[in-house]
């Protein structure tokens, strides 16, 4: 399974689909070294995910680890290709459609309504930062 946290303003306003490009204006210094040593390395910024593991990095880390980059986290059985390993437990891809989603999960109950408008089918769960 593949894991992306995020703030649920920022699904609001990329809908469907996920794009670093999208708002690079907010980032902090780290992360714009971050993104500048990606487009070096790759030509472009990466949508970040989280790939679980079994046997060291089960999905309930993944989830805690993306709760703190968001609010909200999606979830995905499989990616579109291309994909990139950017580290060990992370991969990368250009773009992501949440549309594609298996299950959401957020610490949030005001996001609740909004996530349901935009995802009726999705499993949604409310979880404990």
């Amino acid at each position: 399974m593949f894991f992306h946290g995020i703030d649920c303003q920022f699904v609001i306003k990329q809908y469907p689909v996920l794009s670093p490009r999208c708002h690079t204006y907010d980032k902090t210094g780290v992360q714009q070294a971050d993104r500048q040593h990606l487009i070096r390395r790759f030509g472009f910024e990466p949508v970040h995910l989280l790939e679980s593991n079994p046997v060291d990095y089960p999905a309930g880390e993944c989830i805690r680890q993306c709760l703190r980059f968001g609010d909200t986290v999606f979830s995905f059985t499989r990616l579109l290709l291309p994909m990139w390993q950017l580290s060990r437990h992370e991969v990368g891809v250009p773009v992501l459609d949440l549309t594609s989603c298996h299950a959401i999960y957020t610490i949030d109950r005001r996001n609740i309504d909004i996530l349901r408008e935009l995802f009726p089918r999705t499993p949604l769960a409310i979880v404990k930062k």
